[in-house]
C-alpha cells in the first residue's frame, strides 16, 4: 500500500518529485540531496548524515521500496539514504526509492523498511556507515566504473550531470560501501546500534 507523503517535511529540502533521481544510483541521488541543502540553506546541512547500507556479504534486505514485489524485500548489494537528525519528536529518513513518506519518521522507516535483525539470516544483516552531509559532499567521487558491464554497456541509464570527482580521487565509492569501521568516512554502526543512536526515547515512548 502506498503511504501519502508526510506533512512534517522542512522546507530545506523539495518535494520527492522535485528531487534530481537516477534509478539504481542511490549514492549519487543522496549527494545532490546534500548539494541542494549547501547551496540553499547551508547552516541546515550539519542535520543530514548519509547512510551506507551493506555488510560484508554486500547482501541486505530493505522493505518497502519501488523496485520490489508484494511483501518481499528487495536483496540490495548496498542502498543509501538520507538521515535527518531533528529538534523535533522524532529524527527522519529520506529515501527516494521508498515506497513510504519522503521524509519518513525514523521509527516508522526502521520498522517497515528494516524490521528487526531478528527477521534475517545473519549472513543478511544490516551496517550502516554514517557520514556527516558536509564530509559526504568534499570526499565522495564516482566515475560510475561499477555500472558497467564486461561488455561495456551500462546496467542502468546514468545520471544526466557529470561525475562526481573530487581533487585526489575519481572513485571511491568501495570505501564508503565497505563496513570495515577503520576503512573510509564516518562510524559504522550495526542495525541495533544505528537504532539506538538515532531512535530518540521521546518517540519510543509515544509509539507504545
Amino acid at each position: 500500500m502506498s503511504h501519502p507523503e508526510t506533512s512534517c517535511s522542512p522546507s530545506v529540502l523539495p518535494s520527492r518529485t522535485d528531487c534530481i533521481y537516477t534509478s539504481c544510483y542511490c549514492e549519487e541521488n543522496v549527494w545532490k540531496l546534500c548539494e541542494y541543502i549547501r547551496d540553499h540553506n547551508y547552516s541546515a546541512l550539519e542535520q543530514f548524515y548519509a547512510v551506507f547500507i551493506s555488510n560484508d556479504n554486500k547482501m541486505v534486505p530493505i522493505w518497502k521500496q519501488k523496485s520490489g514485489h508484494g511483501d518481499e524485500p528487495v536483496l540490495w548489494d548496498y542502498h543509501v539514504i538520507l538521515l535527518q537528525v531533528t529538534s523535533g519528536v522524532q529524527n527522519l529518513i529520506y529515501d527516494l526509492d521508498t515506497l513510504l513518506p519522503f521524509p519518513c519518521p525514523f521509527d516508522i522507516y526502521i520498522h517497515e523498511a528494516f524490521k528487526s535483525d531478528s527477521d534475517v539470516y545473519p549472513e543478511f544483516r544490516r551496517k550502516l556507515r554514517v557520514i556527516k552531509g558536509d564530509l559526504f559532499l568534499k570526499t565522495f567521487a564516482s566515475d560510475r566504473s561499477h555500472m558497467i558491464t564486461a561488455s561495456g554497456q551500462w546496467r542502468n541509464p546514468p545520471p544526466p550531470y557529470p561525475c562526481i570527482e573530487i581533487a585526489d580521487s575519481k572513485m571511491n565509492l568501495d570505501e564508503f560501501v565497505c563496513m570495515n569501521p577503520k576503512i573510509g568516512w564516518g562510524a559504522v554502526f550495526l542495525l541495533p546500534d544505528f537504532v539506538k543512536q538515532f531512535s530518540k526515547p521521546s518517540s519510543r515512548q509515544r509509539s507504545h
